[in-house]
């Protein structure tokens, strides 16, 4: 019997795909131009998609992420050789910026698996931190998970 599969091609912000023993399979555009489709078994928690700047503006995480993929550096092209340390910085520096960057963080070993809208992290914690309310009980960690946003094909 197949698991069941939910495709997030309509989901709008940034969440995170906690590889987990659910039984369901999600599904995400990604890697730009290429239009791949990964998967993986999990449970799905979007996030803080919109964050306060320093000069009280409304930001979003994803917003950052979509520029960054289309700008000079891979302009629009999706990332899909991997990526490298220097996202992985920017990557984890908007984590932190959208207040998750405490408990997600880009996983360093699977930099070359990773592309636009699709960049593998390690889950670090969740329960009994003050500022993880949105998921728990997902241990033991670090736990693999898929960061996903729009894929700017």
């Amino acid at each position: 019997m197949e698991k069941p599969y939910i495709t997030l091609l309509e989901n709008a912000g940034t969440g995170v795909i906690i590889e987990y023993p659910t039984g369901v399979v999600y599904a995400s555009q990604a890697g730009g131009t290429l239009c791949g489709l990964p998967t993986l078994e999990g449970a799905f928690v979007p996030f803080r998609n919109y964050v306060l700047t320093p000069s009280q503006e409304l930001a979003s995480p994803e917003s950052h992420l979509l520029d960054y993929f289309k700008g000079p550096k891979y302009r629009g092209t999706g990332a899909t050789g991997g990526i490298d340390d220097e996202d992985g910085d920017f990557i984890d520096d908007v984590l932190a910026k959208a207040g998750v960057g405490g408990w997600i963080a880009v996983d360093r070993k699977r930099l070359h698996e990773s592309c636009e809208a699709w960049v593998f992290v390690q889950v670090l914690a969740d329960e009994g931190r003050p500022d993880v309310s949105i998921c728990s009980g997902f241990g033991p960690y670090p736990r693999r998970g898929a960061l996903i946003w729009c894929n700017s094909d």
